[in-house]
């Protein structure tokens, strides 16, 4: 019989949501110059896809690390 408890993933949800807070901290009181940039066009116009690709799987980790704490999980077949 294999028992495999799983332990909960605080430390990992803690540094998610720091990184997180962050990085919404840092575009925001740069939004000056993150405009600048997004505006240039060109290759510089890939930045506003990457930025929210990065914003979607940091929040999106966080998220998913809140919900595992609370004891929410998809349920199996």
């Amino acid at each position: 019989m294999n028992s495999t408890v799983k332990q909960k993933p605080y430390f990992r949800t803690a540094l998610l949501g720091v990184v997180s807070i962050a990085s919404y901290i840092a575009l925001f009181t740069h939004s000056s110059v993150v405009m600048e940039y997004f505006i240039k066009g060109g290759l510089y116009a890939a930045l506003p896809i990457a930025t929210a690709l990065y914003f979607s799987f940091v929040h999106g980790a966080f998220a998913s690390g809140v919900l595992s704490l609370l004891g929410l999980t998809a349920k199996g077949h």
